[in-house]
Formats: structure tokens, C-alpha cells, sequence
């Protein structure tokens, strides 16, 4: 099937980049020196000599965690945007795209092919390196989250909603332009899910309703909002879930997304792919 082999051909061309070979090994020296840490941070003690409480020390570890998680996250949009971005609108101007087009393959075929291929690299990275930073933790420090791997189906879905807005631009406009709107949107959507947590906390309805907004116009914070939830100890959810003025902390989450939200994201995603393809057939070559 063709789309396969357009994806296949994405992941094998994308792997060849130094890009994904300097992503892979500072995400294991990152790794490497957050085990450091996390080493050390469990045996903090009291300024009068005294081993901290290990549910203190949980609590300790979780919240260092979401700041890790939080950088990988955001690593991992960049890495995602710059790898998308420039995928169809670089072949359009070197002509690499009139030759594939010449050969039995569809414009929709390219577009849900190389969307296919970005997506498995994006899994794929995911998987590999919360697996590997939660089994780090869990020798340094014995912590594990209550949801590792509802944690990494966030991290996933969230690369991935960016990944196909950096995709969906590049059938439009360069691939620089593309990846400057798209990551500009995905920090825009961050601090408009934090205006609308602060929203909620001082009860105003119209900064809530915009930080809402924003999560439905891109879905990345409200599913970065999940990770941060499966990463929190149970105990901390309950004691604080019900204090108000938690909601304002973008590192703090009530609630995971519903399943409503998730299925809108679905659909937001189909929809994102579904104009890629439409302004790919529409598109000069």
C-alpha cells in the first residue's frame, strides 16, 4: 500500500537526520543527570540531621518529575514542528514532489503517509524515553507514577496534535513560516490554559472561557494537563484536589481530560489531516 511505503520511507529519512541522532543522545545524557538528581534528592534531610518523610519525598519527586516531563514535552513539540514543518512545502520547491506525483501515488496518499510516519517516530520516542526516565526514577528514588502508561498516551497525543499542525501548514505556507506559526501556537495555547486555571480560581468567567477556548483551538495543553495529572501521587490529589487556589498552578491538575475532550481531539486531528489534504490537492506544483 502506498501510504505505507510513504510512511515508511518518512521514518527511514527522518532517522538519517542528525536532528533525531543529537535528540537521542541528549535525551539520554538529560536522563543520565535527572537520575543524579533524584538520587540525591531522596536522601534529603532536615536542618537538624534527620531523614525527610518519605511521603514528603514522593511528594518532592513527582513535582521534579512534571518539570522533566515538562521540558521533554516541549522538546518534544520543537523536534516534532521542525521535523513536519518543512516535509511537504521543502519537496514542492526542490521539484521532489513532481516526480512522486508523476508515479501512481495520490496527494493524499503523501499527506496520510508521511502524517503516518511522524506519528509512529513520535510514539516510538515517547515510549522509549518515559520508560526509560520512570525506570530512573524508580531505582533512585522508588517512585513510580500511578499512571506511566496513561502518561505517555498524553505526551504522544500531544506531539502529535502539534505534528499535524506543522504538517497541515507546510501544504500551505514554507516550512520555516509553518514551524514559527505552529510553535508559537502550541506556547500560546500553554498560557491561555493557565489564564483560564487562574480564571476559575478568581471565578471570571470570560478569562475561563478563553483559556477553554484555547485548549479546544489546539487541544496540546488540555493533553499536556493529562500528563501532569498521571504523574501526581494519589494521596497529593486527594488532600489538595479540593483546594481552589491549586487550580492557578500550571504544574498542579484537578482533573484529567474527559472523554469527551479526548474525542473532540480525535476529531480535531482527522480534521487537521483532512485540510492537509485538501490544500495539498489544491496546491500549484
Amino acid at each position: 500500500m502506498a501510504v505505507l511505503t510513504i510512511a515508511r520511507l518518512t521514518v527511514r529519512e527522518a532517522s538519517r537526520r542528525k536532528l533525531l541522532l543529537a535528540l537521542a543522545i541528549l535525551t539520554l545524557v538529560v536522563i543520565g543527570l535527572t537520575g543524579w538528581g533524584f538520587q540525591h534528592l531522596a536522601t534529603l534531610t532536615n536542618a537538624n540531621g534527620t531523614r525527610i518523610p518519605g511521603a514528603e519525598v514522593r511528594l518532592a519527586t513527582s513535582q521534579v518529575l512534571v518539570l522533566v516531563e515538562f521540558m521533554f514535552s516541549a522538546v518534544l513539540a520543537l523536534s516534532a514542528v521542525v521535523t513536519a514543518s518543512p516535509s511537504i512545502s521543502s519537496e514542492v520547491e526542490s521539484g521532489v514532489a513532481l516526480a512522486m506525483l508523476a508515479r501512481p501515488v495520490s496527494r493524499y496518499q503523501i499527506v496520510v503517509g508521511k502524517w503516518l510516519g511522524f506519528a509512529t517516530l513520535i510514539a516510538v520516542y515517547v515510549g522509549a524515553t518515559t520508560a526509560l526516565e520512570l525506570i530512573v526514577v524508580n531505582i533512585t528514588s522508588n517512585y513510580v507514577p500511578p499512571g506511566p502508561v496513561a502518561l505517555a498516551a498524553f505526551l504522544s497525543a500531544e506531539g502529535i496534535v502539534v505534528m499535524s499542525l506543522a504538517l497541515m501548514l507546510s501544504t500551505w505556507l514554507s516550512g520555516m513560516t509553518a514551524g514559527v506559526i505552529a510553535l508559537v501556537l502550541f506556547f500560546v495555547a500553554w498560557i491561555g490554559g493557565i489564564a483560564g486555571a487562574i480564571g476559575e480560581v478568581f471565578g471570571n468567567a470570560g478569562i475561563s472561557n478563553a483559556g477553554t477556548i484555547s485548549q479546544l483551538v489546539l487541544p496540546t495543553d488540555a493533553l499536556w494537563r493529562g500528563s501532569v495529572y498521571e504523574l501526581e501521587p494519589v494521596l497529593y490529589r486527594d488532600v489538595l484536589g479540593a483546594t481552589t487556589e491549586r487550580a492557578g498552578n500550571p504544574f498542579f491538575v484537578q482533573s484529567p481530560p474527559s472523554i469527551a475532550f479526548l474525542l473532540w481531539t480525535a476529531c480535531w486531528i482527522l480534521g487537521i489531516v483532512g485540510l492537509a489534504v485538501w490544500n495539498y490537492r489544491r496546491k500549484e506544483i
